[in-house]
């Protein structure tokens, strides 16, 4: 699914200036009875890849705190995890209904002149691997996957060039209870993370509502898929651009008036008027809402026909979660994309699915005041005195094979290095290994919390 890129935590670091090893008089010698002087080595630009991250401890610390959720929800509601190649095959993503994600690809030929692409999304991949299953795929199917993707685009808040993606997808189930099951666990993920419906919002449609209306203007079929593309960048260019654009596809002006006014539409009631009871779009979209209400989450859902999403392979429900003030881009996106298989040569399933990007999520905690403390933290500090640290390596192995996370001091340090070093880790104790002590057969304990300190007998220590 195309959903929100960009960046957990960027490190921004400047590039450090060169530093030569000789002085300036040094440098200005003339050849010499040792020859010419060497010339200085320049040191690399230690910034990434415009567009890219790196992820030090703390970032790495908050990407797995987010992936834990995200895995944690997919597997509460009985999903399997999937994984694929970062690199697939160009034609995997290259389609014809003028999307934007295909002028952003990072794609190339390989050296064994194959066309390849970083993938920009993980759905592709997801029908690639169901294709080669096929019927010994068994049905329903409930898959998903963390991974990472890339697209060369414009960067802005929430938005970089490479960035990772949740996605959850159902095979094989053709009514909406497939979109309001992956609502469900999108609405879980919002609930563990501290986010309400007064925070979050879910805009939902059904392209079968701007199909109706193009069928009623006698809009040819193929056009359908084109006109969804542009209808998708209403909230980026003025009307008259979506116009101009609609236009060049050779949709008529009464189609275009007609298509542009059902767009408002913010209501199923004024829906209904307009499309009837009976019409597939609203039996579906009020289906959605009905099990929305006996799920407890349609505080969450917002009817918008104007939400179409970009990718051509959409053919029916569509939804997008939505800062409700505002302030941010799109936070995930999906739906139903029941003919992607056939544009790949293969046969047809009912699939659903959305995708879930790590950086617009992350803005919108840090703006609710609703980050985590993820500060390093481990149960124990041990540290060998003098020539102890054989004893020191033989009581943290003992600690960890107990399950305690234990950080062994590999090198003599004084007592006030130590005590700084246990509080940045949060260590609970500090366990000192000292000569005396162990003649005795004891440690030396500190706890850290109640500031109680004594020795403990080596066979009682856990």
């Amino acid at each position: 699914m195309a959903v929100s890129h960009g960046v957990i935590h960027r490190v921004e670091r400047r590039t450090l200036n060169v530093v030569c090893a000789a002085d300036t008089t040094s440098q200005q010698r003339s050849v010499g009875k040792s020859g010419p002087s060497s010339p200085a080595k320049t040191q690399i630009d230690v910034n990434p890849p415009r567009g890219t991250r790196d992820f030090m401890p703390e970032d790495m610390r908050l990407r797995s705190w987010l992936f834990g959720h995200f895995r944690q929800v997919s597997l509460q509601f009985g999903f399997e995890e999937f994984d694929s190649p970062v690199l697939e095959s160009e034609e995997l993503y290259v389609r014809k209904a003028g999307e934007e994600i295909t002028t952003q690809l990072y794609n190339f030929e390989d050296k064994g002149g194959r066309k390849v692409a970083l993938r920009p999304e993980l759905t592709p991949s997801l029908a690639r691997l169901v294709m080669g299953a096929g019927k010994g795929l068994p049905l329903p199917a409930k898959w998903f996957a963390i991974g990472q993707c890339w697209r060369y685009e414009r960067m802005t808040r929430g938005r970089r060039r490479e960035h990772y993606q949740w996605n959850m997808d159902i095979v094989g189930v053709a009514g909406v209870e497939a979109e309001a099951e992956v609502l469900a666990a999108i609405t879980t993920f919002f609930s563990n993370v501290g986010l309400t419906s007064k925070d979050v919002g879910i805009k939902v449609n059904n392209r079968k509502v701007l199909q109706a209306v193009l069928e009623k203007y006698g809009t040819p079929e193929e056009l359908f898929a084109p006109v969804c593309v542009v209808v998708d960048k209403l909230e980026k260019l003025p009307r008259e651009k979506i116009e101009e654009e609609l236009a060049e596809l050779g949709v008529a002006k009464d189609a275009m008036d007609g298509l542009l006014e059902s767009l408002s539409l913010t209501s199923l009631d004024k829906l209904q008027d307009i499309l009837g009871e009976e019409n597939a779009a609203f039996a579906e979209l009020k289906r959605l809402f009905d099990l929305a209400e006996a799920y407890g989450y349609a505080d969450w859902l917002v009817f918008d026909a104007s939400v179409v999403r970009g990718l051509a392979y959409y053919t029916g429900t569509v939804f997008e979660a939505f800062d409700r003030e505002g302030v941010l881009r799109a936070i995930c996106g999906g739906g139903r994309y029941d003919k992607l298989l056939s544009a790949y040569g293969g046969e047809d399933k009912p699939m659903v699915g959305f995708g879930f990007g790590d950086a617009v999520i992350v803005e919108l905690l840090k703006e609710r005041n609703l980050m985590p403390d993820l500060g390093m933290k481990v149960d124990d500090v041990v540290i060998g005195l003098g020539d102890m640290q054989v004893q020191a390596t033989s009581i943290a192995a003992k600690l960890r094979s107990q399950g305690r996370c234990v950080d062994l001091v590999l090198e003599n340090k004084k007592m006030k290095w130590l005590f700084k070093h246990a509080d940045r880790l949060s260590a609970s104790r500090v366990v000192i290994v000292g000569e005396k002590e162990w003649e005795s057969g004891n440690v030396r304990v500190k706890n850290l919390e109640s500031r109680e300190e004594g020795d403990v007998a080596i066979v009682d220590l856990e």
